[in-house]
């Protein structure tokens, strides 16, 4: 059984990401908010490995590689999200909660679901700019096409 390319670099994206905030963690360094802006760097590569991929396939089409990407930083996203929820958890669940920086939230003392729901969003708003900027990287060198755009849904 053949993975899609897109779940394939969504779960790079969770693997990369689990395993950046888990040595952050084991270090000591993940009350340092700042570090936790580096994780936009595993998303950046997993999303390049799509275009990569849709490019060596030859799916030239901008679109095409938009929704691509979109799916592949989601899928992480989404991943990433279920493996905070069972390691807080598996960590104690509420009271583990309470160490956990809430710079991501609002304010308050939220429920494991409203901390993973506000990471959820917080992520697909981080992954949704990444595309754009990424798609706009690639676009300047060229590497789409932007005449028939409906052939690379066909295939």
């Amino acid at each position: 059984m053949k993975l899609s390319k897109e779940f394939l670099n969504g779960f790079i994206i969770f693997l990369g990401i689990g395993i950046y905030f888990l040595l952050m963690e084991v270090l000591g360094l993940s009350n340092y908010y700042i570090l936790r802006i580096f994780n936009v760097l595993i998303i950046i590569y997993g999303l390049n490995r799509t275009i990569k991929s849709n490019l060596s396939e030859g799916k030239k089409g901008y679109i095409s590689n938009l929704v691509s990407t979109g799916l592949t930083g989601f899928v992480g996203i989404v991943l990433g999200i279920i493996g905070l929820a069972l390691y807080v958890y598996f960590r104690g669940g509420a009271t583990y909660l309470d160490k956990l920086s809430h710079a991501f939230l609002f304010g308050g003392k939220p429920s494991v679901a409203e901390y993973c729901f506000g990471l959820m969003i917080e992520g697909i708003a981080s992954v949704l700019i990444v595309v754009f900027i990424n798609m706009q990287y690639w676009r300047t060198k060229n590497a789409f096409r932007d005449d028939d755009e409906k052939s690379d849904f066909k295939k």
